[in-house]
């Protein structure tokens, strides 16, 4: 795999991708794979396509591997994650890109069930990994944190509830980590993506109208939907030294959705 101009901008060591089963995930790991990153990809319940990332990354001449992770507790992972990072080395890069598997519907009704498994799945998934990973960072010297939320906190989406509220709280966090761990090295930001041909949406997509999609890409100023590397090309370059002096913020790639 050949590297891209940024190869240099990353340490030694291993960059971990949360939730690389997704499309989203998949994308970013392969990107940073390009730049020259040792890649774990991890996974909760879609064992085959993190492996096959992994696969292909490898069969391009990169470095990467796959590993189950469910995030319920921060010392499950932390316990999952000490010996990987012995064995690949410091831990210079974490990307959470989680994506809860919602319902779309009006705040007015949400199922109550549902409101808690996805704050479970996906705001206290990302606190088990900022418990777990924080002190591994800290031992690198310096690292970054890179979350993928969304731009419905830019402007909210209707029927979009579900996947708001939890990166909101995300949000919250990443900007906690930016403040109080900067002076071990470690940066923090986030990708808020709008609609992505290729990610969460095409599942979604499913449970909408036609013409609930069409007014989506009309209310996006380039009328368009985005590809999974535009966002994964910004979520490299923050996680890498290119964007060494920006941490706490938040990075709307939505096409001019939330204009």
């Amino acid at each position: 795999m050949k590297a891209s101009s940024i190869g240099h901008d990353f340490p030694a060591g291993m960059a971990l991708v949360v939730g690389a089963s997704g499309g989203i995930g998949q994308a970013i790991a392969r990107r940073l794979a390009v730049a020259g990153c040792t890649v774990v990809l991890t996974y909760r319940r879609g064992r085959a396509a993190a492996e096959a990332c992994a696969s292909s990354i490898r069969e391009a001449g990169g470095t990467a591997e796959s590993l189950h992770l469910p995030l319920d507790d921060p010392g499950t992972v932390e316990t999952a994650l000490r010996p990987v990072a012995e064995r690949l080395g410091a831990l210079h890069t974490v990307v959470y890109a989680v994506g809860a598997d919602i319902s779309m519907t009006y705040v007015a009704n949400i199922d109550p069930a549902e409101w808690r498994q996805t704050i479970d799945g996906d705001l206290h998934g990302f606190f088990s990994i900022t418990k777990a990973c924080l002190p591994l960072m800290r031992k690198a010297g310096g690292a970054s944190f890179v979350a993928i939320t969304t731009a419905g906190l830019d402007r909210h989406p209707p029927l979009d509830i579900l996947s708001t509220v939890p990166k909101a709280g995300i949000e919250a966090v990443i900007r906690g980590i930016a403040r109080e761990e900067g002076r071990f090295g470690i940066r923090a930001n986030s990708v808020a993506p709008g609609i992505v041909d290729g990610g969460l949406f095409d599942r979604l997509r499913e449970r909408v109208t036609p013409e609930f999609v069409e007014a989506m890409k009309r209310n996006t100023a380039l009328r368009r939907f985005g590809s999974l590397d535009e966002i994964a090309d910004v979520a490299v370059f923050l996680a890498s030294r290119q964007a060494g002096y920006v941490t706490g913020q938040h990075l709307a790639v939505d096409g001019g959705y939330s204009v």
